[in-house]
Protein backbone atom coordinates (compact mmCIF):
# COMPACT_ATOMS: atom_id res chain seq x y z
CA UNK A 1 0.00 0.00 0.00
CA UNK A 2 1.44 3.43 -1.30
CA UNK A 3 1.43 6.11 1.71
CA UNK A 4 0.57 9.79 0.50
CA UNK A 5 1.94 12.43 2.58
CA UNK A 6 2.49 16.21 2.80
CA UNK A 7 6.06 16.08 4.05
CA UNK A 8 8.71 13.66 3.84
CA UNK A 9 11.01 13.59 6.15
CA UNK A 10 13.37 10.45 4.37
CA UNK A 11 14.22 12.88 1.62
CA UNK A 12 17.22 15.22 1.66
CA UNK A 13 17.38 18.53 3.56
CA UNK A 14 17.54 20.53 0.49
CA UNK A 15 14.53 19.23 -0.76
CA UNK A 16 12.33 18.85 2.77
CA UNK A 17 13.12 22.10 3.14
CA UNK A 18 11.51 23.56 -0.38
CA UNK A 19 9.05 21.81 0.45
CA UNK A 20 7.95 23.67 3.93
CA UNK A 21 9.08 26.88 2.31
CA UNK A 22 6.67 25.40 -0.90
CA UNK A 23 3.66 25.23 1.87
CA UNK A 24 5.06 28.46 3.79
CA UNK A 25 4.46 30.58 0.20
CA UNK A 26 1.02 29.27 -0.32
CA UNK A 27 0.35 30.16 3.02
CA UNK A 28 1.31 34.09 3.16
CA UNK A 29 0.08 34.47 -0.68
CA UNK A 30 -3.47 33.39 0.68
CA UNK A 31 -3.08 35.63 3.46
CA UNK A 32 -1.53 38.37 2.90
CA UNK A 33 -1.53 38.26 -0.80
CA UNK A 34 1.74 38.93 -3.51
CA UNK A 35 4.40 41.28 -3.65
CA UNK A 36 2.52 43.19 -5.88
CA UNK A 37 4.72 45.52 -6.85
CA UNK A 38 6.56 44.02 -9.78
CA UNK A 39 3.31 42.98 -11.35
CA UNK A 40 1.69 45.89 -11.01
CA UNK A 41 4.15 48.10 -12.47
CA UNK A 42 4.86 45.88 -15.29
CA UNK A 43 1.21 45.68 -16.59
CA UNK A 44 0.20 48.95 -15.28
CA UNK A 45 2.78 50.56 -17.46
CA UNK A 46 2.09 48.33 -20.24
CA UNK A 47 -1.38 48.42 -20.34
CA UNK A 48 -2.22 51.64 -18.82
CA UNK A 49 -4.95 50.15 -17.06
CA UNK A 50 -4.74 49.29 -13.24
CA UNK A 51 -7.55 47.17 -13.23
CA UNK A 52 -5.58 44.97 -15.91
CA UNK A 53 -2.62 44.97 -13.75
CA UNK A 54 -5.35 43.85 -10.33
CA UNK A 55 -6.74 40.75 -12.96
CA UNK A 56 -3.49 39.73 -13.61
CA UNK A 57 -2.16 39.62 -10.19
CA UNK A 58 -5.45 37.60 -8.88
CA UNK A 59 -4.78 35.40 -11.22
CA UNK A 60 -1.03 34.92 -10.48
CA UNK A 61 -1.91 34.63 -7.16
CA UNK A 62 -4.14 31.50 -7.49
CA UNK A 63 -1.52 29.63 -9.57
CA UNK A 64 1.23 30.79 -7.31
CA UNK A 65 -0.84 28.98 -4.14
CA UNK A 66 -2.30 25.90 -6.20
CA UNK A 67 1.01 25.42 -7.86
CA UNK A 68 3.30 25.81 -4.92
CA UNK A 69 0.67 23.39 -2.91
CA UNK A 70 0.71 20.79 -5.76
CA UNK A 71 4.35 20.71 -6.27
CA UNK A 72 5.05 20.35 -2.59
CA UNK A 73 2.89 17.35 -2.55
CA UNK A 74 4.41 15.95 -5.84
CA UNK A 75 7.77 16.68 -4.12
CA UNK A 76 6.85 15.14 -1.00
CA UNK A 77 5.45 11.76 -2.55
CA UNK A 78 8.67 11.74 -4.80
CA UNK A 79 6.73 12.40 -8.42
CA UNK A 80 9.02 14.14 -11.22
CA UNK A 81 6.17 16.03 -12.29
CA UNK A 82 5.81 17.91 -8.60
CA UNK A 83 9.16 18.69 -8.93
CA UNK A 84 9.50 20.34 -12.52
CA UNK A 85 5.83 22.16 -11.14
CA UNK A 86 7.89 23.25 -8.04
CA UNK A 87 11.20 24.78 -9.97
CA UNK A 88 8.64 26.67 -12.13
CA UNK A 89 6.61 28.02 -8.91
CA UNK A 90 9.48 28.87 -7.64
CA UNK A 91 11.50 30.85 -10.85
CA UNK A 92 8.69 32.86 -11.94
CA UNK A 93 8.19 35.82 -9.20
CA UNK A 94 11.93 35.76 -9.91
CA UNK A 95 11.47 35.80 -14.12
CA UNK A 96 8.88 38.81 -13.54
CA UNK A 97 10.95 40.75 -11.30
CA UNK A 98 14.29 40.21 -13.86
CA UNK A 99 12.08 41.50 -16.27
CA UNK A 100 10.64 44.70 -14.43
CA UNK A 101 14.38 45.76 -13.29
CA UNK A 102 15.69 45.49 -16.99
CA UNK A 103 12.65 46.55 -18.34
CA UNK A 104 11.69 50.11 -16.36
CA UNK A 105 15.58 50.18 -15.03
CA UNK A 106 14.41 49.46 -11.26
CA UNK A 107 16.26 48.39 -9.09
CA UNK A 108 14.84 44.80 -6.87
CA UNK A 109 15.79 46.25 -3.61
CA UNK A 110 12.85 48.67 -4.99
CA UNK A 111 10.69 45.91 -3.66
CA UNK A 112 9.94 43.49 -0.74
CA UNK A 113 13.66 42.42 0.31
CA UNK A 114 12.01 39.82 2.73
CA UNK A 115 10.12 38.09 -0.30
CA UNK A 116 12.91 38.36 -2.86
CA UNK A 117 15.30 36.11 0.10
CA UNK A 118 12.56 33.61 0.14
CA UNK A 119 11.78 33.70 -3.81
CA UNK A 120 16.00 32.86 -3.91
CA UNK A 121 16.12 30.74 -0.99
CA UNK A 122 13.45 28.42 -2.38
CA UNK A 123 14.43 28.43 -6.09
CA UNK A 124 18.12 27.36 -4.95
CA UNK A 125 17.27 24.29 -2.79
CA UNK A 126 14.89 22.58 -5.19
CA UNK A 127 17.83 23.31 -8.08
CA UNK A 128 20.73 22.35 -5.98
CA UNK A 129 23.25 19.51 -6.83
CA UNK A 130 21.61 17.00 -3.47
CA UNK A 131 17.95 17.73 -4.95
CA UNK A 132 18.47 17.26 -8.77
CA UNK A 133 20.48 13.93 -7.49
CA UNK A 134 17.89 12.60 -5.61
CA UNK A 135 15.21 13.62 -7.96
CA UNK A 136 16.97 12.02 -10.81
CA UNK A 137 17.61 8.80 -9.18
CA UNK A 138 14.00 8.46 -6.62
CA UNK A 139 11.24 10.36 -8.26
CA UNK A 140 8.79 8.10 -10.43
Amino acid sequence: METRRWLNQSQPQTLYIAVFLMYMTAAFTLLFGLNDAPYFVAYARLTDSASAADLLTNVTRVVVIAGSVAAGYGISNERKWGYKLGVAIAALPLVVLLYVCIAYQVSPFDFAVLSLMFNVAEFALLVHPQSREYERIWFK
